[in-house]
This record gives C-alpha cells, sequence and structure tokens, in this order.
C-alpha cells in the first residue's frame, strides 16, 4: 500500500510539473501553484526527485523563494502578466466570436493578474 502511495504522489507530481512547464506558454495554467503541488508530491514520495526539482536550474528559486515567503522576482511577473494579456487579448479579439466567451476570457484573465500582482514581490537583494 505504501508502494501504491508513493507511485500515485510520483504520478501526481510529474503530471503537475508537466502542466506547469506548459503554464509557461499557456496563460490561463498557474505554473507557480503546480510546481509547488509537485514538490509538495515529490517530497511526500521520492527525496530524490524533490531535490533534483528544487535544485533545478530554473524551476528550483521559484519554488523554494515561494514556499521561504520571499515572494516571486519582478521580472517574472511582468513576464507573466505580458503573456497573459498578449493571448487572452489575441484570443478575444480574432478567435473567439461569441462575446459571453470573450467577456469570461477576460474576467479570467483579470482574475488571474490579480492573483499574480497580489503575491509578494520578491526582493534583489533576497
Amino acid at each position: 500500500m505504501i508502494h501504491l502511495k508513493k507511485a500515485l504522489l510520483i504520478i501526481a507530481g510529474t503530471i503537475s510539473l508537466g502542466l506547469g512547464i506548459l503554464g509557461i506558454f499557456l496563460p490561463l495554467l498557474p505554473t507557480t501553484p503546480l510546481l509547488l503541488l509537485a514538490a509538495a508530491c515529490y517530497v511526500r514520495s521520492s527525496e530524490r526527485l524533490y531535490n533534483w526539482l528544487i535544485t533545478n536550474k530554473y524551476f528550483g528559486p521559484y519554488i523554494l523563494n515561494y514556499r521561504q515567503g520571499k515572494g516571486i522576482p519582478l521580472q517574472a511577473k511582468v513576464v507573466a502578466v505580458s503573456v497573459l494579456w498578449i493571448s487572452m487579448l489575441f484570443t478575444i479579439i480574432f478567435v473567439i466570436p461569441l462575446m459571453a466567451v470573450k467577456i469570461l476570457l477576460f474576467l479570467i484573465g483579470s482574475y488571474f493578474t490579480w492573483f499574480i500582482l497580489k503575491q509578494k514581490t520578491l526582493k534583489k537583494n533576497a
């Protein structure tokens, strides 16, 4: 039973990590929460995978800074909000014909912008 639990946590962590990576490119997938979920799954199932994740040069600093309450770098916030709105506005203007869906996308984009901006900003010297 313990092996099954570990296997399921590793699978969930890996799926979460994959979705987190996709979230870098797809604005509606929240990258940081998915990376944090992957870290939580790995810490409970595989010390090797957890250590790999938190020492990864791309993901590790984000996870550690967020978990330690230091925040998200300003540049990451700017990039996230910019990519979010570039893709949202393109989709709203050129792809979606239904006004109700356009409004829904705008509201979703607004929520994620608020969520990103309300997070603590990581200081340079932190």
